[in-house]
C-alpha cells in the first residue's frame, strides 16, 4: 500500500555532516581541556550511540574519567553551528527532488530529528534558500520528549501531530540505531546511510536509499 506520509528522521539524512561534527566533537575536547581525539574509526564505533551527550558519557565511562559531558557536549554544538552556518551545506543528492516531488503530491512531510533546536536552525541558515521550515509539515527537536532515539517517543509524537497511523508512514534514517526509533514506533522505515555508516549496519529487509530512489519506491517501502 502506497504512504501518505514521509519523515526525514535525522540531520544526517539531509545534509552531510559526519566529518564535520568529529572535528566539531575533537575541538570541543581540546577547549575542554581533555586529550581526547577521535579519529574516523573510533567515531564510526560511535554512532552505535544516538545522541552526542550520551556518546561522550560513555566514552568517559569507559576510560573512567569524570567529564562534565553537559558543557562538553554545549560546546561541541556550538562549534558545530558555527561551522555549519559559515562553511554552508549542500542537500545529499536526491533530497531536493524527493522534496519536490512529495510537496507537488501533497505528500506530509515532516523532518523528525532529535538534535536540539539551536542546531535545526543552524541546518536551515547554512542551506540558505535550497530548504525552508515552510517545506514541511512538521518539525520535531529533542526537546519536545523525554528519550531521545532509539526509543519511539519522538516518532509518536510526530505521528499525533500530524494525525496519522504508523502504517501510512515511511520513515528514513542515516544510522541503524535512529532507524530502530522509527522502526519501534511501527513505522515503515528506509536506510539512507551517510558517509560513517555502513550499510551492512542496517537489517537486510530495510530498504537502502541512494540518489536514484524515487519518491514512489520509497512510499511502496515494506
Amino acid at each position: 500500500m502506497t504512504k501518505s506520509t514521509l519523515f526525514f528522521g535525522s540531520i544526517g539524512t539531509l545534509v552531510e555532516t559526519s566529518e564535520m561534527q568529529r572535528q566539531a566533537f575533537n575541538q570541543a575536547f581540546h577547549d575542554m581541556g581533555l586529550d581526547w581525539a577521535w579519529d574516523v574509526a573510533t567515531y564510526k564505533t560511535m554512532l552505535s550511540k544516538s545522541g552526542g551527550q550520551a556518546r561522550i558519557e560513555d566514552y568517559a565511562a569507559g576510560r573512567g574519567v569524570p567529564v562534565d559531558a553537559v558543557a562538553v557536549h554545549k560546546r561541541k554544538t556550538e562549534l558545530f553551528n558555527q561551522a555549519m552556518v559559515r562553511d554552508g551545506l549542500q542537500l545529499r543528492p536526491g533530497v531536493d527532488r524527493i522534496l519536490r516531488s512529495a510537496r507537488d503530491r501533497d505528500i506530509v512531510l515532516g523532518f523528525v530529528s532529535s538534535t536540539s533546536v539551536e542546531n535545526i536552525v543552524s541546518i536551515f541558515k547554512a542551506l540558505g534558500d535550497q530548504l525552508s521550515p515552510s517545506d514541511f509539515d512538521f518539525i520535531a527537536d529533542g526537546s519536545m520528549v523525554g528519550k531521545g532515539k532509539p526509543a519511539p517517543d519522538i516518532y509518536w509524537h510526530a505521528l499525533g501531530v500530524v494525525d496519522k497511523r504508523p502504517q501510512d508512514c515511511v520513515a528514513i534514517e542515516d544510522t541503524a540505531v535512529c532507524l530502530r526509533s522509527a522502526l519501534n514506533a511501527g513505522l515503515h522505515g528506509v536506510a539512507f546511510p551517510n558517509a560513517f555508516a555502513a550499510r551492512e549496519d542496517f537489517e537486510e529487509s530495510v530498504m537502502i536509499m541512494d540518489e536514484t530512489t524515487t519518491l514512489d519506491a520509497l512510499l511502496a517501502a515494506d
